[in-house]
C-alpha cells in the first residue's frame, strides 16, 4: 500500500477537498499534492496532523480494518529491579526537554552531538572495565 493511495482515498470517502485539508491541518496544499501523488513521503508528525483533519485515528491511515490489529501476546522483558531511565520523575522530564531542543537544532549538529555522545558513553564504559 502507498500512503499517498490511502491518504486520498480517506479524503475522497469523506468527500473532502484539498483546501479542506489544508485548512484543518495546516499543511500547504501543494504539498499535500505531492503526498497523494506519491512525490512525497510523510513524517508521523504530518500524518498526525492528516489524521486529525480527517477525524480518524491514525492507524486507519495503515490500515482499512474497523479495529486496531490486536498486539500479540509477547511482551517486553524488562527486569523486576529496574525502572526504565526517562519513564518516570526528574528523568521523564529531563527526556521530554532534551527531545524538544533536539528537534530544534540542524542535522549536522545533531549528528555532531551523537557522535559525540557515543564516544563518551564508549569512555566511560572503558574506564568502568578497567576499574573491575
Amino acid at each position: 500500500m502507498i500512503i499517498g493511495e490511502r491518504l486520498r482515498e480517506l479524503r475522497e470517502q469523506k468527500k473532502l477537498a484539498q483546501r479542506e485539508i489544508e485548512d484543518r491541518s495546516g499543511l500547504q496544499r501543494a504539498y499535500l499534492s505531492r503526498v497523494e501523488n506519491g512525490h512525497t513521503v510523510p513524517t508521523i508528525e504530518t500524518l498526525e496532523k492528516w489524521a486529525r483533519a480527517l477525524e480518524v485515528p491514525i492507524y486507519q491511515l495503515f490500515y482499512d480494518g474497523p479495529e486496531p490489529f490486536k498486539t500479540s501476546g509477547l511482551r517486553v522483558w524488562k527486569p523486576r529491579n529496574e525502572s526504565v531511565w526517562g519513564g518516570s520523575g526528574q528523568g521523564a522530564k529531563y527526556l521530554k526537554k532534551l527531545r524538544r531542543l533536539l528537534q530544534k537544532i540542524g542535522d549536522p549538529n545533531r549528528r555532531l552531538l551523537l557522535q559525540m555522545a557515543s564516544r563518551l558513553a564508549r569512555r566511560a564504559q572503558k574506564s568502568a572495565s578497567e576499574k573491575k
